[in-house]
């Protein structure tokens, strides 16, 4: 007799369905488990005698083949653990051969017949809703696989003798309920930073349109603290993003207690970050901060520190909003549309063109610091500024700055009339100014006359490059859009001209 249990393999966010086939038969005493599996696939023999032993079934002195199929998809993780042993339970008449044909199942065992937690319960009692089926998870699990579907049947026991009571009808369990996190109430607060209104300003307009950000000054001007203050000014995830998000951070293995929040993801690596912890990969091709901080944003400090070779990987991601990792026997692809907001020095010293400042190695130290960040990655921020060093005259001040309350208002009006546009022209996946095509961009951000012979005589002299001309009319909608304008004006597309200046500057010396 061979018994089957679904369980669930993980390419990506996607989840493919795992049958798992287990026959007892007269032979050489041992257990096999076959199909693909990595090494913690493997160990799984030994937790699941151990867990069926404690819970008081013994395995017969017989051969125990375990297949898991598809034979050529690579198993990976131990999730596997719980469907091996209910697939022997099953075998053995421990549990009803029917009970199971209707649910995947996943999680890892431990050796006293408990379950624990694992990666990935979401997507995959996503996929188990997608086939018509129920999920059987761990019970820490349980309420974020929860938030699958009302209509999806999700078992969360604690212990494998729990799970066999439920069969037996001795012990029912109760369906989970979902989760959420509670909304964190100490945010820092734009009127935290005396002066630098500028700043604040594009700070404004890259969270109204989703726009790349690059600050550029000296050290203790306020870069750092202004990247901090974008999470309060930004909209909460729609339904959709919230999913979307929430599956990435399950799969690896990042969502605190199941619960899910509604909160954009703000990931801060350090530059010492390698190009497979930022893009994603290693040996399970897990995913990357840039993955990690899709919907949200990805802020690089000390951009010129990290690896030429890191940021130039960036490339592609901020294109395509998507990471794509390629391995010999597989391909797997991560949602990375992210927010990329970076802060930098002007040279190594950090003083270069303060007043009253000298830079010890002169330009050269500038134009070395700076090339550090490819033209081509550079060509992707649509907002560059220059963030001054912060005056006595604006820190004794005592008048305080706008807050992030108030600007999060006008943020969410401008993104308001986004969406709404986008739905009118059939493209409702688009929800930003940034992510709409060069085609999309051409039509809705038509400049009036005297903004067109604007930004005509300017990417004559400064020699924009096609995908510059279209990010800046992007700035351009975008300061529309806060203005609640229905025409691009000369004044919107002079201000977002304004913002590509000093990135012009900057690819100069890169």
């Amino acid at each position: 007799m061979v018994a089957r249990v679904g369980t669930i393999a993980f390419q990506g966010i996607e989840g493919v369905p795992v049958d798992v086939q287990v026959m007892v038969a007269p032979g050489k005493v041992g257990m096999q488990i076959v199909g693909l599996p990595d090494k913690a696939v493997a160990e799984s023999r030994e937790r699941v005698q151990a867990a069926l032993h404690a819970s008081g079934l013994s395995l017969p002195p017989k051969r125990v083949t375990v297949n898991l199929a598809p034979a050529d998809l690579p198993k990976e993780g131990s999730h596997y653990d719980l469907a091996i042993a209910l697939g022997l339970m099953t075998a053995l008449g421990a549990v009803p051969g029917d009970a199971l044909e209707g649910y995947l199942v996943i999680g890892e065992l431990n050796l006293d017949g408990t379950i624990a937690p694992v990666a990935g319960a979401l997507p995959a009692a996503m996929g188990a809703n997608a086939l018509g089926k129920g999920l059987i998870c761990p019970a820490e699990n349980g309420a974020e696989a929860a938030w699958a579907g009302g209509g999806l049947d999700v078992l969360a026991p604690r212990s494998l003798i729990a799970l066999a009571n439920h069969f037996k009808g001795t012990q029912v369990l109760s369906r989970p309920a979902p989760a959420i996190r509670a909304p964190a109430g100490d945010l820092p607060d734009l009127a935290d930073i005396r002066g630098q209104e500028s700043a604040k300003r594009a700070l404004e307009v890259a969270a109204a349109g989703n726009h790349n950000l690059l600050m550029v000054g000296p050290p203790g001007s306020g870069k750092s603290m202004l990247a901090a203050r974008l999470a309060a000014i930004l909209p909460p995830l729609a339904p959709v993003e919230l999913l979307e998000v929430s599956m990435i951070h399950s799969i690896a293995g990042q969502l605190s207690g199941g619960r899910l929040s509604d909160r954009r993801p703000f990931r801060t690596p350090h530059h010492s970050a390698t190009m497979a912890a930022l893009v994603g990969g290693g040996a399970r091709a897990k995913p990357g901060e840039a993955s990690l901080a899709h919907h949200g944003v990805l802020f690089l400090d000390e951009l010129p520190e990290f690896s030429p070779q890191v940021l130039d990987a960036l490339r592609q991601p901020l294109e395509t909003g998507e990471c794509i990792i390629a391995r010999a026997n597989h391909r797997v692809s991560y949602p990375a549309a992210v927010q990329l907001v970076a802060a930098m020095n002007p040279c190594r010293c950090g003083m270069a063109g303060e007043p009253g400042r000298t830079c010890a190695r002169g330009p050269r130290c500038a134009s070395e610091y700076q090339a550090r960040v490819s033209g081509p990655l550079l060509d992707r921020i649509d907002i560059r500024i220059d963030v001054p060093a912060v005056t006595a005259a604006d820190l004794i001040r005592p008048m305080a700055g706008e807050a992030s309350e108030t600007v999060a208002r006008r943020v969410a009006r401008a993104r308001s009339l986004q969406v709404d546009r986008f739905a009118r022209l059939g493209m409702g996946a688009v929800t930003s100014n940034a992510r709409a095509s060069t085609a999309l961009v051409e039509k809705m951000a038509e400049p009036d006359p005297g903004g067109l012979q604007l930004l005509r005589d300017a990417a004559e002299k400064m020699r924009f490059s096609a995908r510059g001309y279209h990010r800046v009319l992007k700035v351009a909608r975008t300061l529309a859009d806060l203005d609640e304008a229905p025409i691009v004006g000369r004044i919107h597309l002079a201000e977002a001209i304004s913002y590509r200046m000093a990135g012009e500057r900057l690819a100069a010396m890169a």
